[in-house]
This record gives C-alpha cells, structure tokens and sequence, in this order.
C-alpha cells in the first residue's frame, strides 16, 4: 500500500484529477485547501513582502490530495494522467506527486488477503 500525496496548483482541473483516481481505481481520496511556502511568506512576514514580485504567476492556493494506494501498481498510470491532466507536473506552477510507504491501514474498505 502507498500513501499518494498531491499537491495540486491548478485547482481548475480538480475535477478531472479527481476522474483519474476513479479510472485507476482509486476510489476515495481526502482534499485539502492549502497554500504555498512561498505565498506564506510574501503575504503574512513583513520581512518578504518585496518578493511578491518573484510570485507572480504563482498560484494564490492550492488543493492537497490525500489517498491510500492497495495496488502500487497503478501509480505509473496515475502519473501519465496527471502530466496529461497538469500539462507535466515538471513544469512550475503546475503541482508535486509523491508516494509515501503504508505500514498499516484500518477505517478503508481493504481488500482482504485472499482476494
């Protein structure tokens, strides 16, 4: 199992991140409004609000996805839709994906052993 993380800077194409996840059988995922280290300190410390300008074109928010993975072997799929969705998450300004080890998992409709 994996935790997949998603940091997603377009919130304009949430919608479709979202039918993504349905399409590699990820049924459920948690989404969270957040915002940026970088939008942080140019708004909220006094200290760096003269690199507001370097911040331009960035996005003011963003929506971080949470899901739990229990075939890692969709994750590739996932990533080609996401560039595709992103318009290629090595891009700036367009989003991070990562994947993080799940040791142990309980309240998530799991797939038993034998399945």
């Amino acid at each position: 199992m994996k935790l997949l993380v998603v940091v997603l800077n377009k919130e304009e194409v949430l919608a479709d991140v979202m039918a993504a996840f349905l399409e590699v059988g990820i049924p459920g995922a948690t989404i969270l409004d957040s915002v940026g280290m970088g939008r942080f300190l140019t708004h909220e410390v006094p200290l760096f609000a003269g690199f507001r300008d370097f911040m331009q074109g960035s996005a003011p928010r963003n929506k971080t996805i949470f899901a739990v993975a229990h075939d890692e072997s969709v994750l590739p799929q996932l990533e080609k839709l996401l560039n595709r969705i992103c318009g290629g998450l090595t891009s700036p300004g367009t989003g991070i994906f990562f994947t993080m080890p799940v040791d142990y998992c309980a309240g998530l409709n799991t797939p038993s052993p034998e399945e």
